[in-house]
């Protein structure tokens, strides 16, 4: 885990401007040759623990973190300025501990800022003064900088946590998908090969004949629901989808209408409901015996009604697996199904408004 963003790595040469306390004695007071290498060095030393410190990880940062008191430390003697290398390190630990662990190492540390100045010879009255305020108040915005990240860690663990179970519930939903489609059918090809198989060992081709033309009318009739489920997966939206399915109606030499607008459902919703609409079809055009189909969309209060009829000639419902696995999946979405006979099959869709997108 990175100890910060990209963002936070690029501002970090403009949090430096906080070494004008270390660079204004540097500028103003006179010192010997051998001061002025010690501190340049020192404050290479320390542009280098620096930019480690944000490049490691918080479980690494201890070193870092060590590295800069230790030049803090020895410079103080020759330039007191080095309270800004101090604050940068109280900076570190309060981003870099937990809460317990911070308050022990700020504590070393303030203590370090009085240990210097009751034992060296440091030429700045205000060293502890001005020292302990700035170190504690800049370790408090390390306090900060280290709740923003474990917030901004949170929300892409939640974010991904919702991804990964959208993606079970898809998986899962193409799984029972499948099911529904292949299920029943591949039962049926195989209890008709079986058929035709003992058929044939009797010399009864004629009908095994039969029972190889149902299968391959059987077969068809499940890649052509495989395709249907699978353009539904990849929809281009409803109205496109419903166009579709309006088209094939009047294709298969229905009279196909529809009254109402269509609403704009989001993605989930929406796919369940062409997938709904893509069973309902296929039923009337594999099992009806009409010539005509009205499809309507309406507002009901606070519900939203979808309604297929047709005016075939069905004189009973039996409801095989692929209208058990449509009813469960628009459950899922909180939608119903409800199916009559009335000169035809009429299957109306109930969707909740606040459901709705």
């Amino acid at each position: 885990m990175a100890s910060f963003d990209k963002l936070e790595s690029k501002l970090s040469w403009i949090y430096l401007i906080n070494l004008i306390f270390y660079i204004i004695p540097l500028l103003t007071v006179d010192f010997a040759p051998w001061q002025y290498l010690s501190m340049l060095t020192a404050l290479l030393l320390f542009l280098g623990c620096y930019f480690w410190a944000y490049r490691c990880s918080r479980q690494t940062m201890h070193w870092p973190i060590a590295g800069i008191v230790l030049v803090a430390a020895l410079i103080t003697p020759v330039n007191p300025g080095s309270i800004a290398m101090f604050a940068y390190a109280g900076f570190f630990i309060g981003f870099a501990y937990a809460l317990k662990r911070y308050l022990l190492l700020i504590t070393m540390l303030l203590g370090l800022l009085v240990l210097l100045d009751l034992t060296l010879t440091i030429h700045w009255d205000l060293f502890l003064i001005m020292g302990i305020p700035i170190v504690l108040a800049v370790s408090f915005l390390g306090r900060a900088e280290q709740a923003k990240l474990r917030h901004r860690l949170a929300e892409r663990q939640s974010n991904d946590e919702i991804k990964q179970l959208a993606t079970v519930v898809e998986r899962e939903r193409i799984a029972r998908d499948l099911h529904d489609i292949l299920g029943h059918t591949l039962s049926s090809i195989v209890l008709k090969a079986d058929l035709a198989e003992k058929l044939l060992a009797r010399q009864q081709n004629e009908a095994a004949q039969q029972q190889l033309i149902e299968l391959s009318q059987i077969a068809r009739d499940a890649l052509a629901q495989v395709r249907q489920s699978v353009s539904g997966y990849k929809h281009q939206g409803l109205p496109a989808e419903v166009a579709k399915l309006l088209n094939r109606l009047r294709e298969a030499g229905y009279t196909a209408v529809l009254s109402g607008e269509i609403p704009q459902l989001d993605n989930r919703r929406e796919t369940a409901v062409i997938l709904a609409l893509t069973e309902l079809v296929t039923n009337v055009m594999r099992h009806c015996k009409g010539d005509q189909c009205q499809l309507r969309f309406a507002r009901l209060g606070n519900r939203l009604i979808i309604s297929l009829d047709d005016n075939g000639h069905t004189t009973e419902l039996n409801e095989g697996n692929g209208i058990a696995g449509l009813r469960e999946r628009l459950a899922a979405i909180g939608a119903t199904l409800k199916l009559q006979l009335n000169h035809g099959v009429a299957a109306t869709i109930e969707l909740p408004l606040q459901e709705a997108a």
